[in-house]
């Protein structure tokens, strides 16, 4: 019934034995997974596990180069991940974007890095799923600058932004993502923008294993606690669970549209 638009299973490390993990979260509802790179490595992880682990839940996934992530990069990285969305299981291009958090950021090197994989989407035809921490401005007006490369569309990743930021992606025809944060306690601007999402535009997800909802916060997180944040924004929004399950998981597969 229920769709995590954003998982990072790809973590051999922190979750072992992912058949027996799959079991459990196919349990919870969850039967469809898009498992997402920040690398070529992770990404080609990603695309493995799409294809053996085929059961229950459905696992797709998306390629492509983290901003965090750019110090490993290599010249035919694009081609790399180009290869692997070939599939019929790869749905996106990312995650991409900016990320400024850290001191050391190297800001060009991100902005190139982020303008070549919108240009890698459109050459693909795929839409884009866009992270963007501590770089708003610059990741709005990228994403202006570059409107007719998002013609398959995309979708701004663990939104954590204002309202009116929101609102000016969603003028670029992009949905919002909402992930455990919204159900954090202190979450109020976030209790706001996920009143005013389009029906049409809203989407869910886990960003597992980062940013367990509540009541599960501090924990190792896994798509089966999307159903929190399914419950929160049901809430927030005043409609009913099963309702906006569906309309989510229709919202995924327009703009996943190889998910079946």
């Amino acid at each position: 019934m229920y769709i995590d638009t954003h998982a990072h299973l790809n973590y051999p490390e922190k979750y072992g034995d992912l058949p027996q993990l799959l079991a459990k979260i196919a349990a919870a509802g969850v039967d469809t997974v898009i498992n997402v790179g920040w690398d070529p490595a992770s990404s080609a992880l990603a695309a493995e596990q799409a294809e053996r682990l085929a059961a229950a839940p459905a696992l797709y996934f998306a390629a492509g180069f983290h901003p965090s992530n750019l110090q490993d990069y290599q010249t035919g990285d694009e081609e790399r991940l180009a290869s692997l969305l070939q599939s019929p299981k790869g749905v996106a291009v990312g995650e991409i974007g900016l990320d400024y958090h850290y001191e050391d950021t190297d800001e060009a090197a991100q902005k190139r890095a982020f303008c070549a994989q919108l240009e890698l989407a459109e050459a693909l035809s795929l839409p884009v799923i866009i992270h963007s921490r501590d770089a708003a401005a610059d990741t709005l007006r990228i994403l202006k600058d570059n409107r007719a490369k998002l013609r398959a569309g995309g979708v701004m990743h663990c939104f954590s932004g204002s309202p009116e930021t929101a609102k000016e992606y969603l003028k670029l025809g992009l949905y919002i993502s909402f992930a455990g944060p919204v159900t954090f306690k202190n979450a109020r601007r976030l209790d706001e923008v996920a009143k005013i999402v389009p029906p049409e535009r809203i989407l869910a997800e886990t960003d597992s294993p980062y940013l367990a909802p509540e009541p599960f916060r501090g924990t190792l997180n896994t798509p089966k606690n999307v159903v929190q944040v399914y419950e929160k924004l049901a809430q927030l929004r005043g409609e009913e669970l099963f309702a906006l399950a569906a309309r989510i998981k229709q919202n995924a597969k327009t703009l996943f549209y190889k998910i079946r």
